[in-house]
């Protein structure tokens, strides 16, 4: 554990877990947020907005993120090894007699195969200026986190607000939108995104409490959910003492309900059933609704190792979206196997490419895999940017110019030899991740720097070494100053 940073405590993670949001307040100077501000207005407006170059454009900003709150809020929320992921945005919101309006309520974009109710990825929405209501900051619907589907009349939402430096740490998937700005001055946040690179095996907050407590006010149908996370945050096994008390046919059809809170909480019930409950939640995943499987493939992971042997019977089924949220699941169960490892490898050359996205991303969140597993990702991030490059030279020789290609086949091994680090064969993994720094897709190439970067032996440092030669930034060139 890291002494010098200011870690959360067992009540900020339970509002982590319960409300999905955590308001920071860096203590730093105000010249400081001046001085950022000035330099992101400028940019704005004399350059247009940079996004996910914002950061070396004004590095000033990394001292936000290097600060003990901000670092021990990330670390209890995501782990030691946190990354801060390549895509991050300045969010412009004019006075509302220039922008009427505001936004409107939306999940951002997801990065990994599939959403994920435990804490995978997070945000930070940072302002640079004192924020108040009338300023529109923004807001967030607190508790919408595990919720797919538009939840507006049911949950109330808030506009956080404080000093300059305030920082609003969200779960990913928590709704959110830009309020109305209804004073005279422009407001300015920046979006930065973080990513867990492995499943915790100890709490990395200050833990004092064994058992989750819920918040008074909270409903108790909500704990089943609740509790699996706070128990895979703390580094526990899933359930092992089944309660069996429960009426199994009424819960399993609850878990198909099209109230989406009623099938999750039910979906989490069942996994605390025992091989009864596991075997419900795999019958939906089989045979229910696409949404009602997709609940119950977040539920069963709660079950760990119990739930495996379905699973991977699963990856036989018939139907793709299927064969997906089973390797979904084996993935978040992270148990190093020798069933599971061999049934998502083989998930890897399956016909549809989401199975195969999601097998490779499943890999990456095993703990400690073999050397053929990293073999494998290397093999397959080498395919997929050779397969890029084709349709790249096809466009070029049919006179369409070079455009962008999305290489999510890519970007899945890409990050999941990132989360691996150091194990497997390190040549084979270097010739991958140096082939892939010539990808299209930005992310790919992202990924893959950063995992040239955790490798650190030398070959590695002497890719990044070329790399860093021509993609070098300077932050001081723009169209005023061009040399």
């Amino acid at each position: 554990m890291q002494h010098h940073l200011k870690l959360l405590t067992d009540e900020q993670i339970i509002q982590f877990i319960t409300q999905g949001y955590l308001v920071l307040n860096n203590e730093l100077p105000d010249e400081l947020h001046q001085k950022v501000m000035r330099q992101i207005h400028e940019v704005l407006h004399e350059e247009g907005n940079p996004g996910n170059n914002i950061l070396p454009r004004v590095p000033d900003i990394q001292k936000f993120f290097d600060t003990p709150v901000v670092k021990g809020a990330l670390t209890g929320i995501l782990g030691p090894d946190y990354y801060l992921h390549p895509h991050r945005h300045c969010h412009y919101n004019q006075p509302s007699n220039q922008n009427p309006g505001g936004g409107e309520w939306h999940k951002d974009g997801y990065w990994s195969a599939l959403r994920s109710h435990r804490p995978w990825w997070a945000m930070i929405f940072y302002y640079t200026q004192d924020v108040t209501e009338e300023l529109g900051p923004t807001a967030i619907m607190p508790g919408s986190q595990y919720n797919e589907s538009y939840t507006g009349d049911e949950h109330p939402y808030l506009l956080p607000t404080g000093p300059a430096g305030t920082m609003v740490l969200v779960h990913f998937d928590l709704w959110h939108k830009a309020s109305l700005n209804t004073s005279n001055r422009d407001r300015y946040m920046l979006k930065f995104q973080f990513a867990r690179l492995k499943a915790p095996t100890a709490p990395s907050w200050n833990n004092q409490m064994e058992c989750f407590q819920i918040p008074e006010g909270e409903a108790e149908s909500r704990l089943p959910l609740w509790q699996s996370i706070w128990d895979w945050m703390r580094g526990e096994p899933g359930i092992s003492d089944a309660n069996i008390s429960m009426d199994i046919e009424q819960l399993a059809s609850l878990a198909q309900s099209q109230t989406e809170n009623i099938a999750i909480d039910s979906a989490y019930t069942l996994a605390t059933a025992g091989d009864a409950g596991i075997q419900k939640l795999h019958d939906v995943i089989s045979t229910g609704t696409y949404e009602a499987a997709k609940r119950a493939a977040y539920a069963i992971v709660a079950a760990g190792e119990n739930a495996i042997s379905g699973l991977i019977d699963l990856l036989e089924h018939a139907d793709g979206e299927r064969r997906t949220l089973a390797c979904f699941a084996l993935g978040m169960n992270g148990a190093p196997k020798n069933e599971i490892l061999l049934g998502l490898i083989q998930s890897l050359t399956d016909k549809n490419e989401s199975v195969r996205r999601h097998a490779a991303e499943a890999l990456g969140m095993i703990a400690e895999p073999p050397k053929h597993v990293v073999a494998a990702l290397a093999q397959m991030l080498e395919e997929a940017v050779a397969k890029e490059r084709e349709v790249r030279d096809e466009q070029l020789s049919q006179g369409y110019g070079q455009s962008y290609i999305k290489n999510k086949l890519g970007y899945a091994a890409a990050l999941s030899l990132l989360r691996i680090g150091k194990y497997g064969d390190a040549d084979e993994v270097i010739s991958a991740l140096s082939k892939a720094l010539d990808s299209t897709d930005r992310y790919v190439r992202a990924y893959a720097f950063e995992a040239l970067t955790h490798l650190r032996t030398n070959e590695a440092v002497d890719v990044l070494l070329r790399y860093y030669r021509s993609a070098r930034w300077c932050p001081d060139t723009n169209k005023a100053s061009a040399f």
